[in-house]
């Protein structure tokens, strides 16, 4: 990694910790272009990536998508599976919180399928699951959604992560309602 896009990450990071979103997108910002004139993809997904949180944190969606599928497509060619199912999974995420999820599902599906064939942190899978599962819910699909708020309760629990424990365990039970049983 070079020293100055090193620079403009770590002062990104430390912004974003501060809550300091416009301070953190214009380093966020610099850095893409210092990557893109280093040709070094590797720092320029990351660059991306930061970026995209960024732009989800101030809400601007469409950016934030456009930035995540530079960076997955950047994940694609680099051919770090665990790095490309984490991103996709992210984009899944802003597909679903945009409505889309005809874009979302694929996105959430691949991100599983690349976890499911290796060896993945519990939280990681957990995550993945968890936007899927918000997805099937929402769109009715009530018997997988139940088994994917299932897995995701029991990975959340191995991690202790009281939260999502309770939101997975919150979400089975409203799916146990009559009116939700499509």
């Amino acid at each position: 990694m070079s020293d100055a896009s090193d620079k403009l990450l770590r002062q990104a990071s430390q912004a974003r910790r501060e809550n300091r979103l416009a301070d953190a997108k214009r380093d966020l910002t610099e850095a893409v272009a210092v990557c893109r004139k280093s040709g070094s993809l590797v720092e320029l997904e990351k660059a991306l990536t930061g970026l995209g949180q960024i732009e989800r944190d101030l809400q601007n969606f469409e950016a934030a998508r456009k930035h995540y599928e530079e960076a997955v497509a950047i994940c694609r060619v680099q051919g770090d599976a665990l790095k490309l199912a984490h991103t996709i999974r992210h984009l899944g995420d802003i597909h679903r919180h945009e409505g889309h999820r005809g874009l979302a599902e694929p996105c959430y599906r691949e991100a599983l399928s690349l976890y499911r064939s290796r060896e993945t942190p519990p939280l990681e899978l957990a995550n993945a699951i968890r936007g899927l599962a918000i997805l099937q819910s929402d769109a009715g699909e009530v018997k997988e959604a139940r088994l994917l708020w299932a897995e995701a309760r029991e990975l959340y629990a191995a991690v202790k992560v009281e939260a999502g424990v309770a939101e997975s365990s919150r979400r089975l039970a409203g799916l146990e309602r009559p009116e939700q049983t499509k």
